[in-house]
């Protein structure tokens, strides 16, 4: 079996926090795309301000990650209760409609 050697990330003391509240979620054959926008109040019209671009493996790796983590979260702070029917989460973090996607280069 291969070794696996520990990556050591370091985060620059300068590097800004976005603050998101917003998702838009696309895919091309090749790539997942994650657009991130804040809603606040005042502002009419967002824009994204955060793009994450994945390979399916990449983005697979990803929601496992977060799977684990949410798990992990709640088993320490309880269960993340998610609102049901019309709700703020709905408009936030609807499906993308397929006519806002980005267009196959």
């Amino acid at each position: 079996m291969a070794e696996i050697k520990k990556i050591t990330i370091s985060v620059p003391d300068d590097l800004p926090a976005q603050y998101v509240n917003m998702s838009y979620i696309t895919h091309t054959p090749q790539e997942f795309i994650l657009d991130f926008a804040s809603i606040l109040p005042g502002i009419k019209q967002p824009k994204i301000n955060t793009r994450l671009v994945f390979s399916p493996l990449g983005a697979k790796l990803l929601i496992q990650a977060l799977n684990e983590n949410l798990r992990r979260y709640e088993s320490n702070f309880g269960e993340i209760k998610i609102p049901r029917g019309h709700s703020l989460a709905d408009q936030l973090f609807r499906t993308a409609d397929p006519k806002d996607s980005p267009e196959e280069e």
